[in-house]
């Protein structure tokens, strides 16, 4: 009887729909199916060999060294599945967010030999005005647990000082989780009163008190399949605490007023800007419902602690405001007065300094003039520092020319996103010039 050839490694994996490729323990890809060689333009034989961080992030170092979480480095060291989001470069040299599931691939003995990668291309929410903007050491290193716990059902504490933008922080674990198409529901501990936050979260039922002619539905059933999002949860009264730790631990609720139990399937993403343990301490917050809350915390980063985000955050503020696009980029003299500057507001005194910039600029161009700061201009115990850092990025930046703008993309054959990294620009700031340029 003849013997039936059995499928080769890449007849298999080309039966995914979409991009798959095997990785040995040196980064190196060992087999790929067509759909990977077709999203990132690279063909079999330009393709075996090389290092995965080299086609999906065009970078010349593991993604672990540019604050990513590196799935292989995770799968190799534990011999587990996991998944991670990550940003990729498509075949044209488009950022894109994906979610990769990688998992071990065995030998005979148990032990781990390659990693199987797939990769899912997520879309972006909205026109990309809710993705968080950064690439500081310390923005990377909170995106790396956000990676980490989005996908999964863990309930979050956001930790931050005022205006560092937890609510963002949340909708960005919102969206990359699997319940990104169930609501998104916002209550703040710190808007109502005692009496009013129960109602609003819980809801009640008629007659429950003065007032109450219909019953009323909660926050935890509106948010039901989705997520809830409660901002200052020091401000909850401590009745209130017990009732919302019963309902974490039960994952039922009960209306003010009825005698019913209702089963919610809802994920808590909490957040605070005070001190959690301290008032755990001082007997203003229960210490039971303190440990169900802080299963997976994260330390949002004030802008102080991030300044080289500080021009991108200001120019992606300026790209939302009508008349701000053609701001963009900031002068020198604009650059180095932002980063002088403490920001103890955070990203929102940011973002109202440059809103106010743009209206005082009206038809001119945007001076330092413009940038009106709280509390003075420059930091006395960082002042070199500061300079320093503005000066190097000043030297980075500057205007730019058609010129330079031609020379970078013949430099990188067309790749909008290369030429934006080689001009130290967002690819928005590039794409804008290319427009103005009125060139394809």
């Amino acid at each position: 009887m003849p013997t039936t050839k059995k499928p080769s490694c890449e007849q298999i994996i080309d039966i995914l729909p979409g991009p798959f490729v095997i990785i040995g323990k040196d980064y190196k890809i060992l087999a790929a199916n067509r759909a990977y060689q077709d999203h990132y333009g690279v063909e079999t034989d330009n393709l075996l060999g090389r290092y995965c961080y080299e086609v999906s992030h065009h970078a010349s170092a593991p993604c672990s060294q540019h604050g990513e979480q590196c799935p292989l480095e995770e799968v190799f060291s534990t011999g587990k599945p996991c998944q991670v989001m990550h940003v990729h470069y498509d075949k044209d040299g488009n950022e894109e967010y994906v979610q990769l599931q990688a998992a071990p691939i065995l030998g005979d003995g148990g032990e781990v030999m390659y990693m199987g990668e797939y990769i899912q291309v997520q879309a972006q929410p909205g026109n990309g005005d809710d993705l968080l903007v950064g690439r500081s050491p310390a923005f990377l290193r909170m995106s790396s647990l956000l990676q980490r716990v989005a996908p999964t059902r863990s309930t979050v504490l956001l930790l931050g000082e005022s205006g560092v933008g937890k609510e963002k922080v949340a909708e960005y674990i919102h969206f990359y989780s699997k319940r990104r198409n169930g609501p998104f529901v916002i209550v703040d501990g710190g808007m109502l009163g005692e009496n009013l936050i129960e109602s609003e979260l819980f809801g009640y039922e008629k007659g429950a008190f003065t007032g109450a002619n219909s019953r009323k539905i909660g926050l935890f059933e509106t948010a039901n399949g989705g997520t809830l999002f409660i901002d200052e949860i020091c401000e909850l009264p401590l009745a209130l605490q017990t009732k919302l730790l019963r309902a974490l631990e039960s994952n039922t609720i009960r209306r003010v007023g009825g005698n019913e139990y209702i089963k919610v399937d809802v994920r808590i993403i909490a957040a605070t800007n005070r001190d959690m343990q301290r008032r755990v301490a001082d007997g203003q917050f229960r210490q039971d419902l303190y440990y169900r809350l802080s299963a997976f915390p994260i330390h949002i980063p004030p802008l102080r602690q991030r300044r080289e985000d500080i021009i991108a955050l200001a120019e992606h503020f300026l790209t939302s405001l009508d008349e701000g696009t053609r701001h963009v980029p900031l002068s020198s003299e604009v650059i180095e007065k932002l980063l002088g500057h403490d920001f103890p507001g955070n990203i929102r005194e940011l973002r109202n300094t440059i809103e106010r910039a743009v209206i005082l600029a009206c038809d001119d161009d945007l001076t330092p003039a413009h940038i009106v700061l709280e509390g003075g201009d420059a930091l006395n115990s960082e002042e070199a520092n500061v300079r320093k850092a503005a000066g190097h990025l000043i030297k980075r930046r500057g205007r730019l020319t058609e010129q330079m703008v031609l020379d970078a993309l013949a430099q990188c054959d067309g790749h909008r996103s290369r030429a934006a990294r080689r001009l130290h620009v967002s690819e928005r700031t590039l794409y804008r010039y290319l427009k103005r340029m009125r060139i394809d």
